[in-house]
């Protein structure tokens, strides 16, 4: 990729990629000038998201063990340089949920990550997933960074760091996408790198350093939120949760602009229960 224009990279969570395009998405994405698009439960095959985005797209997919579930993909204007899909232990099953991929933009590497983390349900194995999950990223982050000066971590990370980030937080303290100890995570992600963290759960640990895009872009403000319940009138009222990430590298963050949640005009046509959440980086 070598144009001189910022690097415009979005993501979200589509709820089953061929779903989503049958209620709108490709409008979306041909008017959106996306550079790099990562995707996350796309529930599809590998030649289905050929079919649907076409053969201007490089397309990366890493579908989930269990067919159906999950899946993660990023699909770039140029084609990536290397990927990997390793995450953890060797007897972990991260299958379709955490896929790297080396770009070169303007001679400058960037590592981009679409990641799709378990949603969990605070006491059950579901949860112990997430908590295994979150901690083969928390040693993933420190060496995606010392890779890459600019690396960026995509996707519905299903955890809202702050009490900014979910509309009803008072109700979901005791919830998974909630939980002390799973935004003492966070808190470690974020935190001053090399520092000791306090984390929400009265743990501490070291910060790794990195920046959340978002919260940069938008300060102490509500939201904005990138998830709704399909339910009631959680999208109308605007309560949701924002759960959807671009995590950089300082180097990469100090470069974003134009942050923004593409919120549907209307509960009728949103095509996923997620909003995407696009990005520019001038490199």
């Amino acid at each position: 990729m070598s144009s001189k224009a910022p690097l415009r990279i979005a993501s979200v969570n589509v709820n089953g990629v061929r779903a989503a395009f049958r209620k709108g998405m490709g409008e979306w994405l041909d008017g959106r000038g996306v550079d790099i698009l990562a995707l996350q439960e796309v529930r599809a095959s590998t030649e289905d998201l050929e079919g649907l985005l076409g053969p201007d797209w490089n397309i990366l997919h890493d579908p989930a063990t269990a067919k159906g579930r999950a899946g993660v993909a990023l699909a770039s204007r140029d084609r990536a340089h290397i990927h990997r899909v390793e995450l953890g232990a060797a007897e972990f099953d991260s299958a379709g949920r955490w896929l790297e991929a080396d770009y070169e933009v303007n001679g400058t590497v960037v590592t981009v990550v679409s990641t799709y983390v378990h949603s969990g349900e605070a006491d059950t194995p579901k949860q112990e997933e997430k908590w295994k999950f979150l901690d083969a990223m928390s040693e993933r982050l420190p060496e995606l960074a010392k890779h890459s000066d600019y690396a960026l971590v995509l996707g519905d990370l299903n955890v809202g760091h702050q009490k900014l980030d979910i509309k009803n937080w008072k109700g979901n303290v005791k919830r998974s996408g909630f939980l002390p100890r799973e935004r003492a995570y966070f808190d470690r992600f974020l935190g001053p790198a090399g520092e000791q963290v306090e984390g929400a759960d009265g743990s501490t640990g070291t910060g790794l350093g990195w920046v959340d895009v978002g919260r940069q872009s938008v300060g102490e403000a509500e939201g904005p939120y990138t998830w709704w319940s399909w339910r009631g009138q959680a999208f109308d009222n605007d309560t949701g949760w924002r759960i959807d990430y671009h995590l950089a590298t300082p180097a990469l963050a100090a470069v974003a602009t134009n942050y923004t949640v593409d919120r549907a005009e209307a509960y009728d046509k949103r095509w996923s229960d997620h909003a995407p959440v696009v990005v520019d980086y001038a490199l």
